[in-house]
């Protein structure tokens, strides 16, 4: 019996619902439909264990062929079970559940997994037609689903902790003692603020990991300090979302970039990381620019709605990542970060990066 929680569950109500529709919608940075951003889809492909399926349309059938297999099932049938999922994620309750209409369903035509097979980077792909080009371009996607827990964009580690040197610090070993023993709800933001009060403040010296530093440089070559103000920001203030932490940023302007003609520097550039680490760049290994097999993302509201954000449309889909995304704190015993230390003489302290989506 296939069992999953909502955000895998999600994958099929995905692949039911888009065929049933027949058409991708594409969001804008406010998870609403553009009206005049549609694309027809010709067909799907997924990959299960026995091979890749395709789906396409003959008149009002659903053509599901692969592994020497043809089945032919009315399109009224997916929009049906579609619906009828889409009550069932929105009503359970259960971290993890199985619905055995639905698997009974599915295994009509072969499609056997929750989700595809785990050695390609794309959960779903589509054959859509552009009616601006008259293209027919391949798109792949991953699928995040807001029925569930919200997922994450950048998970942490110690690979993401940025470090600080303490400016001109004016501390014993016991004031250090104090202010790394301080437990309250807001510990990290309630230690940085007494370490303010006994220096000159902090400043950046550079990422805990060398390859993340050299990834971030690589994207471009001022993003390390530019990603580091915004963490300060998050631990220091109350804000967490990213647009409203580079709002925060831009208005301080610490990198003195000219504002006289207001060029968008800092929104700019963290559009740019915010793509690249959605199209495959991850903290711990090389980053080469080479962008993964999924190109978006394919997000299924809590309406049920399905909306695609794709590189194919850049700005849509840099919009969406900015508007929808917020820092958060990660455990910081486990990434061990959050403590003053001392190294060299000279006093230290790291923050975390960790990105989730909005839910």
């Amino acid at each position: 019996m296939l069992t999953g929680n909502k955000g895998e569950w999600s994958e099929i109500y995905t692949i039911l619902k888009i065929i049933a529709d027949r058409n991708l919608f594409a969001g804008d940075s406010n998870l609403n439909k553009i009206e005049n951003l549609i694309f027809p889809i010709i067909k799907v492909l997924r990959d299960e264990s026995k091979g890749t399926y395709q789906y396409s349309y003959d008149s009002d059938l659903v053509v599901i062929t692969g592994n020497e297999e043809e089945f032919r099932i009315s399109i009224n049938d997916f929009r049906e079970k579609a619906a009828f999922l889409l009550s069932k994620l929105k009503e359970t309750t259960s971290s993890t559940f199985s619905i055995p209409e639905i698997e009974n369903y599915i295994n009509s035509f072969s499609c056997v997994s929750l989700k595809a097979r785990s050695s390609v980077k794309s959960d779903i792909r589509v054959v859509i037609h552009d009616q601006r080009t008259g293209t027919t371009p391949e798109l792949g996607f991953s699928i995040k689903s807001q029925l569930g827990g919200a997922s994450t964009l950048l998970n942490a580690g110690k690979t993401t902790n940025f470090i600080y040197r303490i400016k001109s610090p004016n501390l014993s070993e016991s004031q250090i003692s104090e202010i790394n023993s301080i437990d309250s709800r807001s510990k990290i933001k309630d230690r940085l603020e007494r370490i303010r009060e006994n220096s000159d403040g902090i400043e950046f010296m550079r990422t805990e990991s060398s390859v993340f530093g050299n990834n971030l440089t690589l994207i471009d070559s001022l993003l390390p300090s530019i990603i580091s103000q915004i963490v300060y920001q998050f631990y220091s203030s109350s804000n967490s979302k990213t647009v409203d932490l580079l709002d925060s940023v831009t208005a301080l302007n610490p990198l003195n970039f000219d504002s006289e003609s207001n060029h968008p520097f800092y929104t700019y550039k963290i559009k740019k990381f915010l793509t690249d680490i959605a199209l495959g760049m991850m903290p711990s290994k090389v980053w080469t620019g080479e962008l993964d097999a999924t190109g978006g993302y394919l997000i299924v509201k809590d309406d049920g709605e399905i909306l695609c954000y794709h590189i194919y449309n850049r700005n849509e889909f840099e919009d969406y990542l900015i508007g929808n995304t917020k820092l958060e704190t990660a455990s910081s015993t486990r990434h061990d970060f959050g403590k003053v230390y001392s190294e060299n003489e000279e006093l230290f302290f790291k923050l975390n990066l960790q990105i989730r989506f909005l839910k």
